[in-house]
């Protein structure tokens, strides 16, 4: 799970903090040339799509929260390439500080990852080479997941690529719908049909509740509720990432049933008080009907939890997803560009992503191989999978002060509109909106 979501409190200090500290570095745009390599933008490497390796010792940072695929993609190359690459896992919530300071002292790591929201803060400060020519190169650069290069686009430039991709998804319990006397292979197309089925099996009773969200977690509401806007086609942020359009008729329809879940005691206990550290963990336990998760957990569930998943609806229909998960580029000062290149071209091949990423039941970053060998074997898989095509990140520079922080405007949004009456949501959008501009 793509740290997105839970509880970011430090996040617009540690932002902040890196920011300041690359305009006192006076780092440029532009991937610094020297030994072993030579920058995005023409050098030696520009042209070559697959990079080089010639056993050049290359560092990697990457945040805890997806360790796991990153581990299993470096040892993998390790294994197969002259280059070594040497993994440096952070603490979450340490990582944003780490490479803050880093960049003052101009002293990153050669390939370093970010959680895909942030991505537009360190393109914007001239943290990563430019990998424009690079991208346009490989021949499948068409099939890369599009909301990953978008938030990694900036002056018309690409800096990243996808890493690992989290997706928002419903999940539901095939054998409460049983119980519940719904079709089990059925499940919701509209808001309105979720909520009509988590009512359904809300209604089984003895311990069972229809659905849960965490209520107290900005990242969880971003990752889980924005996907219902999204699938009626309407937006809620502008293109530039500077305002809100979360009081729309669409979002306030969205805010409407999960209120009504509230009042009506739909939701499992403990909503209110979530924070998103332990929110994935309720529906393993067989007790919810149906409700959204990261699709990166589809792994973790119990063996014996017959579940369903499928996209996130809108109101009255349509599909869509919140693409989370991590980009990873190039530093800026790195002087073996081309080699780490050869790195992150390699990741994106179809052997790296059918036999290390498919194999691991997590997300592909590519269309083209939503459905492979791994993933015929559980439909489920695919599912999630061809979401990504039409998944959707938000761009915006100001997006952890305003959306992750616990005292940040949307959190405030999202307590109102679904704890309270919902009679402030236009006010608190427009606290929003100035908090995006600020």
């Amino acid at each position: 799970m793509g740290s997105t979501v839970g509880p970011r409190g430090r996040v617009r200090r540690l932002v902040t903090g890196a920011v300041a500290l690359l305009a006192a570095a006076g780092l440029v745009t532009a991937c610094g040339s020297g030994e072993g390599g030579s920058g995005g933008e023409g050098g030696s490497g520009a042209a070559d799509a697959d990079g080089v390796d010639d056993g050049a010792t290359l560092t990697m940072w990457t945040r805890a929260a997806t360790r796991p695929q990153s581990e299993a993609l470096v040892k993998a190359y390790n294994a197969s390439h002259k280059n070594t690459i040497e993994l440096t896992v952070v603490p979450t919530d340490d990582y944003q500080a780490k490479v803050g300071a880093a960049a003052g002292a101009k002293d990153l790591p050669d390939l370093f990852a970010s959680d895909v929201v942030f991505v537009p803060n360190y393109t914007s400060s001239g943290l990563f080479a430019d990998l424009t020519e690079r991208i346009d190169a490989l021949p499948f650069a068409e099939h890369l997941a599009q909301s990953h290069i978008k938030a990694g686009t900036y002056e018309g430039k690409k800096y990243v690529v996808p890493h690992t991709l989290d997706l928002s998804v419903l999940f539901y319990n095939k054998n409460l719908y049983r119980k519940a006397k719904l079709d089990p292979d059925k499940p919701p197309t509209s808001l309105s049909e979720w909520d009509r089925q988590a009512r359904a099996v809300d209604a089984l009773g003895s311990g069972v509740n229809g659905t849960f969200f965490g209520g107290n977690c900005g990242g969880c509401g971003v990752f889980t509720w924005w996907p219902s806007v999204w699938a009626a086609g309407e937006e809620v942020l502008n293109k530039e990432g500077t305002e809100a359009s979360l009081a729309s008729d669409t979002a306030k329809k969205v805010y409407d049933t999960y209120r009504g879940w509230v009042k009506d005691d739909i939701v499992a206990p403990g909503a209110r008080e979530e924070t998103g550290t332990t929110w994935t963990g309720v529906f393993p336990k067989g007790k919810v009907g149906v409700m959204p998760m990261p699709s990166t957990t589809l792994g973790l569930m119990p063996k014996d939890l017959d579940l369903g998943v499928a996209p996130i609806p809108g109101p009255d229909g349509g599909t869509s997803t919140f693409v989370g998960g991590d980009a990873i580029g190039i530093s800026a000062t790195s002087r073996s560009a081309d080699q780490a290149w050869n790195f992150l071209a390699w990741s994106l091949d179809d052997k790296a992503q059918v036999e290390v990423v498919a194999a691991h039941k997590d997300v592909v970053a590519r269309t083209d191989l939503a459905s492979n060998k791994y993933s015929k074997a559980d439909p489920r898989l695919v599912t999630i999978n061809e979401l990504v095509a039409d998944g959707r990140t938000p761009y915006a520079l100001k997006f952890g002060q305003t959306f992750n922080d616990p005292n940040g405007p949307w959190l405030s949004l999202m307590r109102d509109a679904v704890f309270g009456d919902g009679t402030s949501v236009d006010k608190d959008n427009d606290a929003v909106s100035a908090s995006l501009a600020d």
